[in-house]
């Protein structure tokens, strides 16, 4: 190793863990897609997935009849069904919406196109585009940050047993779907996929608070479900809904939330989630109906496929097979590159809007300006194509939506350029996916419109909107597919509306590296079984070429915001870990029966959640663990005032002045705080039991224990909190409590820095006799780099 090695080295590793964000920014967290949070996690708190199991739990539930239990499960399929029924309408007037409202802007400048008004044309479609745009910003940025991006990554963190603030909230809900109306119908590049299911998340989360005291929603059938359990299955049920309204998938959309969404499934959330996207779909299905007789303006009238466009047989052969490897390989460069850039210029977008709201509008004006300069000019780059004799529609297209639209250009001829670009992006999909159709393109005007497609797409996602990323992933890829489908031409024997489908699929795969559901839901847009083996191989081959390079573009986005996402797996480095070399401290504890002062004193000195109650002389011989207690649950005990003069045990009083309700999870926005107690000092000398409160069987693991294997142990049971207590029984009863924190990168290899993956490598080359100069250490880097993850995979 060179001598000027070891300064590398610190440089080289501290660029690797330092913050995104400096630490002399703000302490209040943010969720939006547009305030980057960075490596610091704290702020954000994790949910209890866990059942606390002490004795007032256990005697409700004896306490309960059949009738009760009864209640439980009808109310669990009931509001399954209220969440399919509100999701569904809210996705089927959002498809109106956009339709309308981007079809009466794109009549009135195509009717001033004809008129051959140019200039007025273009003002007219910029200024529409711009006003909306920056509506869509300005009531994001004002009234709810959290509802910009497609909120996919939010829901997933959610369901992992993130609590970021903000994102499930009534005022989230109505941003989402009123500005996701805005951006879409204002010709961005964006999608409404993911705010659909941040959407159908939202209203699984609202009907999961268990009623509203300050609307007088107390129906005591709702105090079931105010824990943060059964709140997780719904937003799962929502999530599923979601995707089954924005794509009309309802399969699909069971199959995205447990494939990519959900951190724990079982078989009863299966059943309900497929329950709740048949509701979706039933309901989808009666509201399309009513448009068959044009009761819905510019509404399309296609039935509940979106894209039937391949319902006659598709025949391909073996030699058929290599084209489409091709298209796999390349869709998964081309898909981890769109997340490699996606992330950059986030971070560059976030560098701005940390400046003020007013930089957050701006950016989003500029690309929306950018947006319509590039929409309006480009296709007066392509010549006019003559109409085909056997165009299977009016051939030119003007005044609605078509593969032929007329545009700048003579009678009797199109703008195949502006068939795409001229379009909402639904219909821009349906005319690459159209069959029959191979001579309709030019091969410039799909390279063209890839390119266009791949830069907005970028580009348009991190604004100050709800903006998602599935529809326009969908575009770009079939674009790029259909290209390489005109580039093979009569070599093959697939059409090149089949080859835009499987660009489509590729790209989606390269992207977002799911296989099942993304295979399910592009089946179910196409309506073709046919199909499957050919979209099988192409999700297969993309998301493993992908895989080698970065991770999913939604896990990347959880990273760059700063979400303690949980991993499925552990990292190799967690192996040579015990729990004891990364658990901190000091630890906060309670005895079994405690002074009421002490309690608030440890409360407000503290942000923990959790803290350890321990049993001491006279209860006990020696100290030992008899649980943990919660902090909500000691601030319900400090509210009701049950105090005890005399350090002695409640007994069975406890029953009689508690009831369940006390201790159930309050709806968004109203926890209760310490602050807001008033205590005198005679009720501070006094003494609270904490022993039926307190859960007695809290999960605990040894100190020698590998963290790789708490991690395993942490996720799959959805914990909170994880005790660790000695091997040897003379140390304390407890040693600490591990958290989401602790199995953090960060945290990890910022106590432990030589562990880190790109030192470690470096330190295996020089044990194996390998010196590296600083140019090579360079490349290594630069290497490391290209999987684009915030901290690196071995």
């Amino acid at each position: 190793m060179s001598e000027d090695a070891p300064p590398f080295q610190t440089q080289d590793y501290d660029s690797l863990t330092i913050p995104l964000l400096s630490h002399q920014q703000r302490s209040i967290n943010s969720t939006s897609q547009v305030a980057i949070v960075g490596a610091n996690v704290c702020p954000i708190e994790s949910l209890d997935y866990e059942i606390a199991e002490n004795d007032f739990f256990k005697q409700d539930w004896r306490a309960r009849g059949k009738v009760q239990i009864f209640q439980y499960i009808f109310m669990k399929w009931l509001l399954c069904f209220l969440i399919g029924g509100f999701v569904s309408l809210a996705g089927f007037f959002n498809n109106l919406a956009v339709e309308n409202i981007a079809g009466v802007k794109f009549v009135i400048t195509s009717n001033m196109m004809l008129a051959q008004r140019y200039w007025m044309a273009f003002l007219v479609f910029s200024l529409s585009n711009l006003a909306l745009t920056l509506f869509a910003a300005i009531i994001t940025a004002f009234i709810s940050p959290a509802a910009a991006g497609s909120g996919i990554p939010e829901v997933k963190a959610y369901l992992n047993g993130v609590d970021a603030p903000g994102i499930l909230s009534i005022r989230t809900l109505i941003v989402k779907i009123v500005g996701s109306i805005a951006a879409v119908s204002s010709s961005l590049l964006v999608g409404k996929a993911g705010p659909m299911v941040h959407t159908g998340s939202c209203i699984a989360a609202l009907f999961g608070q268990g009623g509203s005291r300050r609307y007088g929603l107390t129906w005591k059938w709702l105090r079931f479900f105010k824990n943060d359990r059964d709140r997780r299955d719904l937003v799962t049920c929502g999530s599923a809904a979601g995707i089954a309204a924005a794509f009309r998938a309802p399969v699909g959309g069971v199959l995205f939330a447990f494939e990519e969404m959900a951190s724990w499934w079982r078989s009863a959330l299966l059943w309900r989630a497929f329950f709740t996207t048949a509701v979706v779909a039933i309901i989808l299905r009666a509201l399309i109906d009513v448009c068959l007789s044009g009761k819905c303006g510019l509404f399309g009238k296609g039935g509940l496929i979106m894209f039937d466009v391949y319902s006659a047989n598709v025949s391909y052969h073996l030699a058929d097979v290599p084209p489409v490897l091709a298209l796999g390989v390349i869709g998964g460069i081309l898909g981890s590159f769109y997340n490699f850039l996606l992330v950059k210029v986030l971070k560059v977008y976030n560098l701005v809007n940390e400046k003020g709201t007013f930089y957050k509008i701006f950016i989003a004006c500029t690309i929306s300006i950018f947006t319509s300069c590039l929409l309006f000019g480009l296709p007066w780059l392509v010549s006019c194509q003559s109409c085909p004799s056997d165009a299977s529609e009016d051939c030119p297209t003007i005044g609605r939506s078509g593969n032929y639209k007329k545009f700048q250009c003579p009678p009797g001829h199109y703008n195949d350029l502006a068939s795409l670009i001229f379009n909402t992006n639904d219909d821009a999909i349906r005319n690459l996916f159209s069959k029959n159709t191979d001579s309709e393109f030019q091969l410039s005007t799909m390279l063209i419109f890839f390119v266009t497609c791949f830069i907005l797409s970028i580009f348009s996602y991190g604004i100050v909107a709800p903006a998602g990323l599935f529809v326009p992933v969908i575009v770009t890829g079939a674009s790029y597919g259909r290209f390489i489908g005109m580039l093979i031409g009569s070599w093959g024997n697939l059409s090149h509306g089949l080859y835009a489908v499987l660009g489509a699929a590729s790209f989606l795969g390269g992207s977002m590296r799911m296989t099942v559901s993304l295979c399910v839901i592009i089946l179910e847009l196409t309506n073709n079984l046919l199909l499957l083996p050919l979209i099988m191989v192409v999700l297969l081959v993309s998301k493993t070429v992908a895989d080698a390079f970065n991770g999913n573009v939604y896990d990347l986005i959880m990273k760059v915001k700063g979400f303690p996402y949980l991993e499925t797996h552990a990292e190799p480095y967690m192996r040579q870990l015990t729990v004891a070399d990364v658990v901190s401290g000091p630890l906060q504890l309670c005895h079994g029966i405690e002074k009421v002062g002490n309690i608030v004193h440890i409360l407000k000195t503290t942000m923990h959640h959790g803290f350890p109650v321990i049993d001491e002389s006279p209860h006990s011989e020696s100290p030992v663990l008899y649980g943990l207690i919660l902090r909500a649950h000691l601030i319900a005990l400090l509210k009701k005032k049950a105090f005890l003069c005399t350090p002695v045990q409640l007994g069975a009083d406890a029953f009689r002045h508690f009831s369940s309700d006390d201790f159930a999870k309050k709806g968004l926005g109203n926890v209760d705080k310490i602050e807001d107690i008033e205590l005198t000092d005679e009720e501070m000398e006094m003494f609270l039991d904490l022993h039926p409160f307190t859960n007695a069987s809290p999960y605990t693991v040894v100190d020698t224990m590998s963290l790789a294997k708490a991690l395993i142990l942490f996720r799959e049971v959805g914990l909170r909190h994880l005790l660790v207590i000695p091997k040897i029984s003379s140390r304390a009863p407890v040693v600490g409590i591990l958290t989401r924190h602790d199995f953090m990168p960060e945290h990890i290899l910022g106590l432990h820095p030589s562990l880190h993956p790109h030192l470690a490598r470096r330190r295996r080359l020089t044990q194996r006799g390998i010196a590296l100069n600083p140019y090579e250490i360079c490349i290594l880097h630069l290497l490391q780099e290209l999987r684009q993850v915030i901290i690196f995979q071995p």
